[in-house]
């Protein structure tokens, strides 16, 4: 007789049940986990939505005839709240210790926090969600939070594409989201195979912090991830927002925005303030950290998915240098306006953004950045103080984002807090003292709608 086989059955009933048992516990926790965070959510996102309207004007108010590259209306007009008896001028006739002393600084020129900072990670705006899962069935839906800025303020869904190898195409996404289920149909005939598989993998998911199979996620059901393109959507950007994964404590974590990847290929930083100096690290630093918020021990318990440097990483970066700006038909070869045809306003903003706006000393023509990292220090105009679990301080060094195409990519800065041209022009007239005029500030918003 085999005195084995009783404990082996036995044993094997003894891990069945404890199996069993763990999947119950873990299936309690994730229940525990969703019902919380459903009895929170509307106390965080009314305490969001009551910041958004005590900083800004959200209305839908597009400026007349300005539209993005595939024809949504360009939002106009200073949407940021002054404090109470003052104006803009007087505010830009103040040194940055009297805003300072007097608790003046506006309350829309603070970082902007994550719609939920606390809990941070990865947010999409709804058209995302519903297109996404209409074409690959993934939904990219978080039971514990929605996203928090109006469509009106936010860029074009689904935005074009435009290949600096295929200038002669136009739009190469026909007007529809790039995603997995049609890349091949709509890419086939103008990419070469290392290009497109470069661009298969931007469109392939892969787990993520929030949208993963563990019993921790943000997604009501086991999600295979987040790809690339979900966030910069037909290699530009849907505003998705996220929270920095390289600063600790908590709340000095950064919201950011998803910068667009058109013009990558004139690029030579990455990152926010990262400063990653190739496409490649970019590519690969996404995944590896990016994705899991900087944990490795997330990244190891939620399924990394650690891409190959010398192919994967490399197809994936040829194609995002492909990436081209929009038209901009009234700017010549040298990236300046031709005078036949521009207006005289747009001329006079062209001076302006050369001249006394100081704006060139950063975004250089004719693709309108220098390649470098510049320090605002912002933090001269306001006390430290937390707002919605983000401690408002210093940002310290940031990008020069290139401005060609700008009008495509609101809302502006890295954490989304300028929602308009309008908005952006006030800001740095006041914090690099410019003194402008309310003509002038006018004439460099027409002149930044040409770029």
């Amino acid at each position: 007789m085999n005195r084995s086989r009783p404990i082996q059955i036995a044993l094997g009933v003894a891990i069945s049940l404890f199996g069993a048992i763990s999947a119950s516990a873990q299936d309690a926790t994730f229940e525990k986990l969703v019902a919380e965070s459903r009895a929170e959510k509307p106390k965080f996102a009314e305490r969001q939505q009551k910041l958004l309207a005590e900083r800004y004007d959200l209305a839908d108010a597009p400026a007349e005839g300005v539209t993005m590259s595939r024809g949504k209306p360009v939002q106009q007009g200073v949407r940021v709240r002054l404090p109470k008896d003052t104006t803009w001028e007087s505010l830009a006739k103040m040194r940055p210790a009297e805003i300072k002393e007097g608790n003046l600084f506006p309350q829309g020129f603070y970082p902007l926090p994550h719609p939920h900072h606390e809990s941070g990670g990865m947010v999409f705006p709804q058209p995302t969600i519903d297109e996404t899962k209409k074409q690959t069935a993934r939904d990219l839906t978080r039971f514990d939070l929605d996203f928090d800025l109006p469509q009106h303020l936010l860029p074009e869904f689904p935005p074009p594409l435009y290949l600096t190898s295929r200038t002669d195409l136009g739009d190469l996404s026909k007007g529809k989201l790039i995603t997995l289920d049609n890349y091949y149909e709509l890419f086939k005939e103008a990419l070469n195979p290392k290009q497109l598989e470069g661009l298969r993998l931007l469109v392939t998911p892969f787990p993520q912090q929030q949208f993963n199979a563990t019993d921790d996620r943000r997604s009501l059901h086991a999600s295979l991830g987040v790809s690339c393109f979900d966030c910069h959507v037909n290699g530009h950007t849907n505003a998705a927002t996220h929270t920095v994964g390289d600063v600790r404590p908590n709340e000095h974590r950064r919201r950011i925005e998803t910068v667009t990847l058109r013009g990558l290929f004139v690029q030579r930083l990455f990152g926010s303030q990262r400063a990653l100096k190739t496409v490649e690290d970019f590519t690969e630093f996404e995944q590896r950290a990016a994705y899991f918020d900087g944990d490795i021990t997330l990244a190891a318990k939620k399924g990394i998915n650690p891409l190959e440097r010398g192919s994967q990483v490399h197809f994936m970066a040829e194609f995002q240098e492909l990436l081209d700006f929009p038209p901009a038909p009234k700017l010549n070869v040298f990236g300046k306006l031709d005078p036949a045809q521009a207006t005289p306003a747009e001329l006079r903003g062209q001076e302006l953004f050369f001249g006394k706006a100081q704006c060139a000393t950063c975004h250089q023509a004719p693709y309108y950045t220098d390649n470098l990292m510049h320090n605002l220090k912002v933090e001269r105009f306001f006390e430290e103080k937390m707002i919605n679990g983000r401690l408002s301080s210093a940002d310290g060094p940031i990008k020069t984002f290139p401005l060609r195409g700008i009008k495509d990519s609101p809302p502006y800065l890295h954490d989304d807090r300028l929602l308009t041209l309008e908005d952006t022009v006030e800001f740095f007239n006041l914090v690099l003292q410019t003194n402008l005029a309310a003509e002038e500030k006018a004439d460099l918003v027409a002149f930044l709608r040409c770029l």
